[in-house]
């Protein structure tokens, strides 16, 4: 894993969970990866074992990652998919609003967009 700045807003256990899930979104973590046993991330961050217990726990209650006995933590070959369209989903109901709203409210039209699109690449 990489360094994580850890914020008071939320509890340590979801924050490293919702790393794990940028690692998996961002293809880092790929399905049939084994994740960091709780004893090396409990190590690695200064965290209790119980914490990261419970933050690996989520993630498979979530059908994000499965336990193999004796082996550990694996991403699920599901876990790409339910990831990309729970955050589409959420794009779309939380944050299109307002980037939608800002798109007509600047009277951008479709072409721009495309256009200045094809410049970002």
């Amino acid at each position: 894993m990489t360094s994580i700045q850890w914020s008071d807003g939320a509890p340590i256990y979801r924050q490293l969970k919702e790393r794990v899930i940028a690692m998996m979104l961002d293809g880092l973590l790929k399905p049939g990866d084994a994740l960091p046993s709780v004893r090396q991330v409990a190590a690695e961050y200064q965290l209790n074992p119980i914490t990261v217990s419970r933050a690996y726990q989520e993630l498979a209650d979530e059908a994000l990652v499965e336990k193999r006995r004796g082996l550990g933590m694996f991403v699920t070959e599901e876990a790409s998919k339910k990831l990309m369209a729970s955050e589409r989903e959420r794009f779309l109901t939380e944050e299109w609003p307002a980037v939608s709203e800002r798109i007509e409210r600047l009277g951008l039209t479709i072409e721009e967009l495309l256009i200045s699109k094809g410049n970002a690449s």
